[in-house]
């Protein structure tokens, strides 16, 4: 069964396991409660920043927290799409899911290190270990995606097939009289 799993989707599907439940608790406590969602352990750094350092007033705040919320659901939506995709044995093997998950990925890591870097401006340690290690996990899948290929389609398959389904030469244009 587990012949065709290559390692980048056996491990997307394992950030996937990590990502969607952790990033959707901390999205819908932002969503239910914007300010104290914000203030909580995993966003206390970027709240502390935009309080401190851009100097944002109420409104302000609760929308910069509805912005990462959104942000945080996006990253969830694309990981449950590649877990779906994933599923699919064909598109597994020919790659397909990893748009999903390269988007996912790209969206996580700069929501991960911007707050990075916003929890070392103001000091907060233990969220800039959080960050940190939720970007070396995302940047880690990136390499392992764009280094490993998916699996070639056989020749074999192109050179028994008949012919009037074989691929045309680019001299050839498929005509209704050319069949």
């Amino acid at each position: 069964m587990f012949r065709n799993w290559r390692i980048g989707s056996v491990n997307g599907a394992l950030l996937a396991a990590y990502f969607i439940p952790v990033w959707s608790l901390i999205a819908f406590s932002i969503i239910v409660a914007p300010v104290r969602g914000l203030y909580e352990r995993p966003s206390v750094a970027v709240a502390l920043y935009l309080s401190d350092h851009l100097q944002m007033a109420g409104m302000d705040t609760v929308r910069a927290a509805w912005l990462l919320a959104l942000g945080r659901l996006t990253v969830v939506a694309f990981f449950a799409i590649y877990l779906v995709l994933l599923c699919i044995p064909r598109t597994r093997k020919g790659g397909g899911s990893d748009e999903a998950l390269g988007i996912a990925l790209a969206i996580g890591s700069l929501i991960s290190f911007a707050s990075m870097v916003m929890a070392s401006k103001v000091g907060e340690m233990a969220a800039l270990r959080l960050h940190a290690t939720e970007l070396l996990m995302l940047l880690g899948a990136a390499v392992v995606l764009v280094i490993e290929k998916p699996e070639a389609a056989s020749k074999a398959a192109e050179v028994a097939a008949p012919p009037n389904l074989r691929p045309l030469g680019l001299e050839q244009a498929e005509l209704l009289h050319n069949r």
